[in-house]
């Protein structure tokens, strides 16, 4: 059991880690935009307290891009500050499509690091779980992640209702090997799974991955 809940500690550390350092450096682009910018704004200044004139289309353009990267700084806060919340309450109900759309604005990053595109496809109804949050995008994430590490470019996420919960197909665009399943999901993986109460199933030569989930946990 120490083994157990030490696995999962683990696993939660690196991907809370690998999140936030993925958001914050996003982050930080943002503000070196910024600072730059502002440099540019200060030298307009400059210009005009030696009477040299300036051209008031640059100015708007120059603010026009400074609010551009303050809204994107305000966008990229907002998704840490959810995706550090989904910690709060280790059970709850939660709204499926929100849930990947969340994982996959904060896992962009690192996926086009490696030249490839994630996707979440509309489910055809809402799709209400009741599971551990902060445990399922754990997994969520996992599972995109074996899928970069397989060099598929386009990565699916597709949503669906089952007769006993919900289901979460990822679909890449080249098949898997056919030692996927003895390679994924590794122990870690594997926790994550007991816990959620989750089943993993692969269809390599579809390059498909399915993650089904129970109603409740």
């Amino acid at each position: 059991m120490n083994d157990h809940w030490e696995n999962m500690a683990r696993q939660g550390s690196r991907f809370f880690g690998k999140m936030t350092a993925s958001l914050s450096h996003e982050i930080k682009n943002a503000l070196a935009i910024i600072n730059e910018k502002a440099g540019l704004l200060e030298d307009f200044t400059l210009m005009a307290e030696q009477g040299r004139g300036m051209d008031p289309k640059r100015l708007k353009s120059l603010a026009g891009d400074i609010m551009k990267q303050i809204q994107r700084a305000d966008g990229l806060v907002k998704r840490l500050n959810r995706f550090a919340h989904s910690a709060d309450e280790w059970v709850r109900t939660v709204e499926l499509e929100e849930a990947l759309a969340l994982i996959l604005s904060i896992a962009h990053r690192p996926a086009s690091m490696r030249e490839a595109v994630l996707e979440a496809e509309p489910a055809s109804t809402p799709l209400q779980v009741t599971t551990k949050p902060f445990l399922l995008e754990n997994m969520i994430w996992a599972c995109i992640e074996f899928f970069l590490s397989e060099n598929q470019k386009r990565i699916r996420l597709i949503p669906e209702k089952t007769s006993d919960g919900v289901r979460i197909r990822f679909v890449g665009d080249l098949p898997l090997p056919e030692s996927s399943g003895l390679l994924f999901p590794g122990e870690a993986e594997k926790v994550l799974l007991r816990a959620l109460g989750a089943e993993l199933r692969m269809k390599p030569a579809t390059g498909e991955m399915v993650l089904h989930l129970p109603k409740g946990p």
